[in-house]
């Protein structure tokens, strides 16, 4: 069986693993400071720290924007099912927010009907690696959180500069590398989990940045503050730095994957969510908005030894809709997503086909025909 998900683990993070062992220097030390200047190098953000979890990460973004407790904080209904949770211990009241049917991101119109609403601050998720449309988000004027857990790498690309005869000639000496504005620098404040199918991985844990150094004293105050138990521990911090440094080489392996099964989705019944292909989205997995029901495509691939998995069964309205499954009848969800229609569509069509870099050839030639034949 080809599972949905495989670990881009491999001996390079494991031998990093070791030797915190070995040292016996697990806890958290000099390899989460050097994982912090390999964050502020990979992002190009001001300042960060890394904490044992996503949530931990959420309440010092929060805090870092100054808002008083009872606050109306806007998340996605495709959002990780834990940033509800997080929102609310956290002192705020989370708003949930409907997506674009297209490319299951939050829209500058959404945005501001949250606004309408009450709502004063956006996480904006940036779901299976695709980016939103900062510009008209920015323009609203709220403090905006990027949570870029599965859109790290991303970006967007620069205008060329117009042509002129001297722009024209090449220069030798000149950098092939690609210039823009990563996702992660576009918020006032930046959150990257680390946990297991995020993109990046640390086995755990996440990472909390300031993109500007306007805000970053706000943010390293809180982090000065942080309590050791709060930190990413050396050993999960092993793991991330080197996932950081492999992230190009994995990435353009997914990106090989995404561009084949892309293709066979084509000609199939069955379409996947609207995304720049080349460097404004991340290949996270591969997400594909089922023509039928997904149990039916579910029991069509297993018999082709192909495990696929709902893409939002853990976001928050996967999360709301288990809840209200176990309710007795006279009670009553504390969260209203009724309006959140789209994203109900979404949580019930989208299934997660395995793209990762260990996949042999002959296993991705089987699932690109397999897309292309879906019912």
């Amino acid at each position: 069986m080809i599972q949905t998900f495989s670990s881009t683990i491999r001996r390079k993070e494991m031998d990093a693993v070791l030797t915190c062992m070995v040292d016996e220097k697990i806890g958290p030390g000099e390899i989460n400071s050097r994982l912090i200047t390999c964050v502020k190098e990979f992002f190009g953000c001001a300042g960060a720290f890394a904490l044992r979890s996503p949530d931990i990460a959420v309440n010092y973004a929060l805090k870092a924007c100054g808002i008083e407790q009872g606050t109306k904080v806007m998340i996605s209904a495709l959002a990780p099912g834990w940033q509800l949770f997080a929102v609310k211990e956290a002192g705020f009241e989370p708003l949930i927010i409907d997506v674009d049917p297209v490319t299951s991101c939050v829209t500058p119109t959404i945005v501001e009907e949250g606004i309408q609403k009450g709502g004063r601050v956006l996480i904006l998720h940036e779901p299976l690696g695709i980016l939103p449309d900062f510009n008209g988000i920015l323009a609203l004027g709220i403090p905006v959180i990027e949570d870029v857990s599965q859109s790290a790498g991303a970006m967007i690309v620069e205008p060329p500069a117009p042509d002129t005869a001297q722009q024209a000639k090449k220069d030798e000496n000149a950098s092939d590398e690609v210039k823009g504005k990563k996702a992660g620098t576009f918020g006032i404040f930046s959150i990257c989990a680390l946990e297991e199918h995020d993109v990046i991985t640390a086995g755990g844990g996440a990472i909390v940045m300031s993109p500007g150094r306007k805000e970053w004293p706000v943010l390293k105050q809180l982090a000065d503050n942080t309590t050791g138990i709060q930190m990413l521990p050396d050993i999960n911090a092993a793991l991330a730095l080197v996932q950081f440094k492999e992230f190009k080489r994995n990435e353009n392996l997914r990106k090989e994957i995404f561009a084949l099964y892309n293709r066979s989705i084509m000609v199939g019944k069955n379409k996947t969510f609207v995304r720049d292909m080349e460097y404004g989205s991340t290949a996270y997995s591969f997400p594909v908005i089922l023509n039928s029901g997904f149990k039916e495509v579910k029991q069509y691939v297993s018999k082709k030894d192909i495990e696929i998995s709902s893409a939002f069964a853990d976001s928050v309205i996967g999360v709301l809709e288990k809840m209200k499954e176990n309710l007795l009848e006279e009670d009553k969800l504390p969260y209203d997503y009724s309006a959140c229609k789209s994203a109900k569509s979404l949580y019930l069509r989208t299934a997660l086909f395995p793209l990762y870099p260990r996949l042999t050839r002959s296993q991705i030639d089987k699932i690109s025909k397999i897309l292309g034949t879906l019912p």
